[in-house]
């Protein structure tokens, strides 16, 4: 479990064109299924993608987000230049596609936990997405999650409702490797934050490095 968390990617540029046999993506559906949900209300549901045509619409949806989020960077400073050269999905190269998304009206569970803090339904959906991707790099199976997409053309392109959240589109395959650190660590765009001064203790605002480092064995 532990060798997964830490050699967990988000792949983008290593799909293979092999095909992701029905019983190892019904391994991982399973997985995401068995996720934790509060009050037992299990809101994912599974949209799940293989047809070129309709991952071809997607990737047109992709390609005009993209060209917007670029744009939000500046140019002074290289950071415009510097997204561009970033490979941000891989909808056409990897053999499915998932969805997965969050009928928070759902009446499993029925409301537990839920009238103080409705947002736990989406909440519930992302430990599925969790899930699945561990159980994929257990199977070797690579995953990548495309949020560069503006939701409301996702939501006319694949029929989903207005009541339904989309919480995830993301592209399952095999993978020619795993790289080992995260393709945006290596590329420079981000490094991964010091774990001891993200920890607070008995209160928000109460961080402690050296007794968290202490805490951590650094």
């Amino acid at each position: 479990m532990y060798r997964a968390i830490h050699e967990r990617r988000d792949v983008r540029s290593q799909f293979l064109s092999d095909p992701l046999p029905d019983e190892v993506l019904a391994r991982l559906l399973t997985a995401a299924h068995h996720a934790p949900s509060v009050g037992f209300m299990q809101p994912w549901r599974f949209v799940v993608i293989r047809d070129a045509k309709v991952r071809k619409r997607i990737h047109g949806l992709y390609l005009d987000a993209n060209q917007d989020a670029a744009a939000s960077y500046g140019e002074a400073d290289g950071a415009r230049a510097a997204y561009k050269k970033l490979k941000l999905a891989g909808i056409l190269d990897a053999p499915v596609n998932l969805c997965i998304v969050c009928d928070s009206n759902t009446d499993r569970g029925r409301g537990l936990g839920r009238a103080t803090m409705p947002e736990t339904a989406a909440y519930s959906t992302v430990c599925a997405v969790q899930n699945l991707w561990l159980a994929a790099r257990s199977e070797g199976v690579g995953v990548g999650w495309v949020s560069i997409l503006h939701p409301e053309r996702l939501r006319e392109t694949l029929g989903i409702p207005e009541s339904v959240l989309p919480v995830a589109y993301l592209c399952l395959g095999y993978v020619s490797h795993f790289e080992e650190q995260p393709e945006l660590a290596s590329k420079d765009w981000e490094q991964r934050a010091d774990l001891a001064e993200l920890i607070h203790f008995e209160a928000f605002g109460e961080s402690d490095p050296e007794r968290a480092r202490a805490l951590l064995g650094d």
